[in-house]
């Protein structure tokens, strides 16, 4: 794999995001390979404290637009602070999420105007897109499972389970209609199984 890539890992919530993303920066560097690790919302200063204001359990009532621009916000500073440079600079950047989960967030689950989104992200990347996107999918019975077992949820791992399936549904839709760049894997079965399917993948990059 040639350096300066751009990865985005992404899925509904208990996917297993966390546990592959320890997997796949120790992966790449072990190929030499320098990965920086960053995340949506935030990613940035400005970022994290958007982060903290769309995530707070506290944040009671938030119009869906709002919370979509504050997602392009968040993302733009994102993009043109940090993931630009680094990825100019030669590295590999892997970031927990991008522009995927808003159409599957705001679109699938809140139920805006997927072409609303479109015209934003047009608006913020112009056309910059990941290298490649992993999504890790669940059954959102068992992803929440695991967010139970986790113990305090978010704002978002607040919502109902109908929510988490428009998500889901919208993650599944997006995979068919970008089939080159997003890369659906099954992460309904063990840590390992998941990992090997994200091994075969990173050594075809």
């Amino acid at each position: 794999m040639q350096k300066g890539k751009f990865i985005t890992i992404d899925g509904v919530e208990g996917a297993g995001k966390s546990t592959q993303i320890t997997f796949i920066c120790d992966y790449l560097k072990s190929k030499g390979i320098n990965v920086v690790l960053t995340r949506e919302p935030g990613g940035t200063e400005l970022g994290e404290k958007i982060r903290t204001l769309l995530l707070n359990p506290e944040t009671k009532s938030m119009h869906s637009d709002t919370e979509l621009l504050l997602m392009f916000a968040a993302r733009n500073e994102h993009i043109n602070a940090k993931i630009r440079p680094l990825l100019q600079a030669g590295d590999c950047v892997l970031s927990d999420r991008f522009t995927d989960a808003s159409y599957a967030y705001q679109g699938g689950g809140r139920g805006l105007d997927m072409r609303r989104i479109a015209e934003l992200e047009s608006w913020v990347l112009q056309d910059f897109v990941p290298d490649m996107t992993l999504l890790l999918d669940v059954p959102v019975e068992l992803g929440m499972s695991r967010v139970e077992s986790r113990g305090k949820k978010d704002r978002i791992e607040l919502e109902d389970i109908d929510f988490f399936n428009r998500v889901r549904e919208s993650y599944i839709s997006r995979s068919k209609q970008f089939p080159d760049r997003i890369k659906l894997i099954d992460s309904s079965k063990t840590v390992e199984h998941t990992t090997q399917q994200i091994k075969v993948i990173l050594d075809l990059l």
